[in-house]
């Protein structure tokens, strides 16, 4: 089956998302990481096991996750969200993803998995790894 118009995830799977917006966040990530940590407060990230186990389905050997950031307006100011994207990877290490234009999958290829819940403010007030 292939991506519909305006690059929306094919249907049936939780929480994924289409490649051109993989691409933005995770090349997001890049150029704002040096800077990016040193004013924001992103620790860990909750991951619901649903999404876990829809990219093992997929015949995955393991799983790779990619770092990005989404950037949203909000009352008119640029507000960034953490972002952990999961895609299925083979058994040569490849991850399980396939496009021939650079900006959508392809209908063979997997999905990638946006799953993100950041902490903060997603957290454990509790957890000793949340000090």
């Amino acid at each position: 089956m292939k991506n519909q118009p305006n690059d929306v995830p094919k249907p049936n799977k939780k929480n994924t998302i289409s490649l051109k917006i993989a691409k933005n966040w995770a090349n997001r990530w890049r150029k704002m990481e040096s800077t990016y940590n040193s004013h924001q407060d992103c620790r860990a990230f909750n991951i619901p096991l649903l999404d876990l186990q829809e990219v093992i389905a997929e015949g995955a050997t393991s799983v790779r996750a990619y770092i990005g950031v989404e950037k949203v307006i909000i009352e008119g100011e640029n507000v960034y969200i953490e972002k952990l994207m999961i895609v299925g990877v083979d058994e040569n290490g490849k991850d399980m993803i396939s496009s021939k234009d650079g900006e959508t999958l392809d209908s063979e290829s997997g999905f990638i998995y946006d799953f993100s819940r950041p902490c903060p403010s997603f957290c454990d007030p509790d957890s000793p790894l949340n000090g």
